[in-house]
């Protein structure tokens, strides 16, 4: 059984081949304005790399705020359910999944099966999402790669009051302007980020052990702030940026055309 999971998100796409619940290829690259020509790409660069042809393909599953454009998806599913499947898939352990995507972040609560027992999700505002580091980045000058790492050199972290990414930044931008060190400072933005997430994750019953899933996972900063404040250690596969991709291609395997 040969299945393919395409995850359309605001920043990236992103695409995963599994046969036989194994892993074959996965891709990603950003979604841009053409998100057909996007995700087309995407798809061909990830069955090209697991050495498939099309027609070999059995069930196709889409997900994503873009899921609908797919057209040669065979059903499409909320990027919810594909997440909470992409965790219980790359760890069955898993009872709680933070997924902070591109602009939006979610909190997802499953059961022993992967199951979506509840969820809770930002959907409203960029602030502590993807979109946010970058900004953040931006201001202070660094590139967003290194962004997680000075943040560990930090001694003496500031307080980022403001939970809008506009006046987030002019607060940055003002705490440069009177010389905080610039380690400090962003330690202090991934401490803020962590608070909000544990605010919207604490709407939820919190059980361990945690997943964190999205791009953001591979900033090592932020997952030490998300440790900190959530008092326990939590899991980032590397595959943590593609979960939602993988999800759907989990989810696929159980589909015959």
């Amino acid at each position: 059984m040969i299945s393919v999971g395409i995850d359309i998100g605001s920043i990236t796409v992103k695409c995963a081949v599994i046969k036989d619940n194994e892993i074959l290829a996965t891709s990603l690259d950003l979604t841009g304005f053409d998100v057909k020509k996007a995700w087309n790409k995407v798809f061909y660069d990830t069955i090209n790399k697991a050495n498939i042809l099309e027609k070999q393909i059995d069930y196709i599953i889409s997900t994503g705020y873009g899921r609908e454009s797919v057209d040669i998806a065979d059903k499409k599913i909320t990027e919810i359910t594909c997440h909470g499947a992409g965790a219980h898939f790359l760890d069955p352990r898993v009872r709680t999944v933070i997924d902070i995507g591109g602009q939006d972040s979610k909190a997802i609560s499953l059961d022993k099966n992967g199951r979506i027992l509840d969820f809770v999700m930002n959907d409203k505002c960029a602030a502590g999402t993807g979109r946010f580091l970058e900004v953040m980045a931006r201001a202070m000058g660094v590139d967003l790669k290194e962004f997680g790492n000075l943040s560990l050199e930090a001694k003496d972290p500031v307080k980022i009051s403001s939970l809008c990414t506009v006046f987030a930044e002019s607060e940055v931008i003002t705490m440069v302007s009177k010389g905080k060190k610039r380690e400090d400072i962003i330690a202090g933005i991934h401490n803020s980020i962590a608070s909000r997430t544990f605010s919207m994750a604490n709407r939820l019953q919190i059980s361990p052990p945690i997943m964190l899933t999205g791009g953001v996972a591979k900033n090592k900063g932020l997952v030490k702030a998300l440790e900190k404040k959530f008092a326990q250690d939590i899991i980032v596969s590397p595959f943590a940026q593609l979960n939602g991709a993988i999800g759907a291609a989990y989810l696929a395997q159980n589909h015959k055309k």
